[in-house]
């Protein structure tokens, strides 16, 4: 792959993010300033190992970099799974990808590239992009959350990703206390059986005997299904519980809510609001809750931010 060499001096080529998906990898290049200028989006061919999965994004990486005069500076990665930051590899994934867990993406990317490269989770990159550029740019202290297949978190305080100790602050999906059904991590009543895209799915299932897609159990709501808008408003009711306990225990009072089970927006938000209007944070700050702005490029966008932030330059925003 032919990447132009970046002169020396400060960054101001262009930043490339990757979102390594199950089903979809998503490419982006950026600015300093980390708009986004161009885009693509490939199939994860995540059945056939590592290097199938990243040669897929440098393949549509080469598709945006042709005929662009400027150099790349650097590349980051978001993707699914428990990752090693500092050794740019991947430590524990999903049964969905195949020859994924122990590979090592950034050394792929720097053979490959000849660029820096940077790995980080989906989740926390997530969080970084609506930092840098999306939903809660000038925000300190954050709680990022994604409602998909499961529920991830992330926190942002004092301007930066916080891992905790052991490298598990924010897995605000898997705290206990919100009923007792089972969770795909083998615990009970975690956030994830009543929010996630599959705890709709079979909500709606329980209720009616009918098993609909989270999309179309909300495309139901829309029309008038009251048993599909149950679903929904109960998924609200739980994100709004667990975002008043961070609240509680952090003092955190912006939240940043993503994922597919989010472009539900206008199902969640009333329950969310009833919830925290009846609860406020003890702190009497009142809790910021907001949509990603990013939208399906938050990650990659994030991955980019992450990038940038690892080469020494400040994130300018207009």
């Amino acid at each position: 792959m032919n990447v132009p060499a970046l002169p020396p001096g400060p960054v101001d080529g262009l930043l490339a993010g990757v979102d390594i998906g199950g089903t979809t990898t998503r490419v982006v290049l950026c600015g300093p300033g980390l708009g986004v200028e161009c885009a693509a989006e490939v199939p994860t061919p995540a059945a056939h190992g590592g290097a199938a999965m990243t040669r897929a994004a440098f393949t549509a990486l080469d598709t945006l970099l042709d005929g662009e005069p400027r150099p790349l500076a650097g590349i980051g990665f978001g993707a699914a799974g428990v990752v090693d930051r500092v050794d740019g590899r991947i430590l524990v994934a999903s049964d969905s990808f195949s020859g994924w867990a122990g590979f090592g993406v950034t050394d792929a990317a720097e053979a490959a590239l000849g660029v820096p490269a940077f790995l980080d989770n989906d989740v926390n990159a997530f969080l970084r992009g609506e930092v840098a550029h999306g939903a809660a740019v000038g925000e300190r202290h954050v709680l990022g959350m994604t409602l998909g297949t499961g529920v991830g978190g992330a926190l942002w305080i004092d301007g930066a990703l916080y891992d905790g100790p052991h490298g598990a602050a924010g897995e605000i999906g898997h705290v206990p206390g919100f009923g007792d059904l089972h969770c795909s991590c083998g615990g009970r009543g975690h956030l994830e059986t009543l929010a996630a895209g599959r705890a709709i799915t079979a909500g709606y299932a329980r209720r009616t005997g009918r098993v609909r897609s989270a999309q179309e159990i909300a495309d139901a709501a829309v029309r008038g299904d009251q048993d599909a808008a149950a679903v929904y408003e109960r998924a609200g009711a739980a994100v709004a519980r667990a975002l008043l306990i961070t609240a509680g225990v952090l003092d955190v009072t912006t939240a940043v809510l993503g994922g597919g089970v989010s472009d539900a927006w206008t199902l969640l938000e009333p329950a969310i609001r009833a919830a925290v209007a009846e609860e406020p944070p003890v702190s009497g700050r009142p809790l910021r809750v907001v949509p990603s702005r990013l939208g399906r490029d938050a990650v990659a966008v994030g991955a980019a931010a992450h990038a940038l932030t690892e080469l020494g330059a400040a994130v300018r925003t207009p």
